[in-house]
């Protein structure tokens, strides 16, 4: 069987009416059962294709078969599949560990002397994550500033975070609100969660992190161009506490990523309040865009927004009447560019 085959309310009706009756044809059990004869048809192709009913001699009658033989029938290739793929990933292994014996000989020694280092290419970066995931033991935990990621992205990640909760692995990740916008990402992280993970959303985030086993951190360089930027390896102990520190700090006054179909509604109150604080603050809209994780357009949308609610004709009328009616105030002096 090439494709699973989901066994409906009319495919069980239409097996048991074969069971009672002995053997059947499409348009009896649409008489009996009230139903369009191509749903029974429909049924009967199902039934087939699992090997639950085969036809009676020539006619178009079906008799139906014994589900343990079928499901015999069906499961034995895929064991067997499965067997021999295990086979072949048990021969990979054996044969790429001599060698992978023979470079951590050379190399790893001077890696492991040094206690940052920094990666200029992303591939090698890329590199280096994947072999930092297939080590990991016990945690992985990632702050993903700025809006929802990439659909390609997200699929890439989903098969390496269900492998690694599948050992057992802990996974938590940080977004921010504005991810909630995101229709991938709150797919990949309604799956990741029915799978265990942890996932949660906070106002604003640093730059990206990603810290496994609390002992090794990836930290990217800075973007300059289109190009994925390379990042620095830490290995430092107290450097790595450091920075997982952090990122408790921020997970404990994070909230529950809320993956409801109107989830991306339920921070406006506070990504409009985030952005009237940081206003009045008298930040340039790329810099409220970058610390909330939006785009600049979509920045400057509120922005308008707000002014107009607040009657102003310019940012700067809007900061000082934000100031003036208390809005977006903190510990920090308010002053309007």
């Amino acid at each position: 069987m090439d494709e699973h085959h989901e066994l409906d309310e009319v495919a069980v009706a239409t097996y048991e009416f074969a069971l009672r009756t002995g053997s059947f044809g499409d348009e009896d059990v649409a008489g009996h059962l009230g139903v369009d004869v191509r749903l029974v048809a429909e049924a009967r192709k199902t039934l087939q294709d699992m090997r639950l009913v085969a036809s009676a001699g020539s006619g178009r009658a079906v008799v139906a078969l014994d589900p343990e033989i079928a499901e015999a029938e069906l499961v034995t290739p895929l064991e067997l599949s499965i067997a021999q793929r295990r086979r072949e990933i048990s021969s990979i292994h054996q044969q790429l560990r001599v060698l992978s014996a023979m470079y951590r000989a050379r190399a790893q020694p001077v890696a492991e002397d040094v206690p940052i280092r920094v990666l200029d290419d992303f591939e090698d970066v890329r590199r280096e994550i994947d072999l930092a995931r297939r080590r990991c033991t016990d945690e992985r935990i990632t702050l993903q500033p700025g809006g929802g990621r990439s659909a390609e992205l997200l699929d890439q990640d989903l098969l390496q975070t269900l492998e690694m909760r599948e050992r057992g692995i802990r996974i938590r990740t940080l977004y921010q609100h504005t991810a909630h916008a995101s229709l991938a990402t709150r797919a990949y992280v309604r799956q990741i969660c029915e799978a265990g993970a942890e996932v949660r959303t906070a106002e604003e985030l640093s730059e990206r992190l990603i810290i496994y086993d609390r002992k090794l951190a990836f930290i990217p360089k800075e973007r300059t161009g289109k190009e994925p930027p390379g990042a620095a390896i830490v290995t430092d102990p107290t450097i790595v506490a450091y920075l997982y520190r952090s990122f408790e700090s921020v997970w404990q006054g994070s909230q529950t990523f809320d993956i409801g179909g109107t989830a991306e509604y339920h921070h406006a109150e506070d990504l409009r309040m985030s952005v009237i604080r940081l206003m009045a603050m008298g930040l340039k809209d790329e810099v409220i865009a970058r610390r909330l994780g939006m785009s600049t357009r979509t920045c400057r949308r509120h922005i308008s927004g707000i002014m107009g609610e607040v009657g102003a004709t310019s940012r700067f009328q809007a900061g000082i009447l934000l100031a003036k009616q208390g809005l977006g105030q903190d510990d920090e002096s308010v002053t309007v560019s």
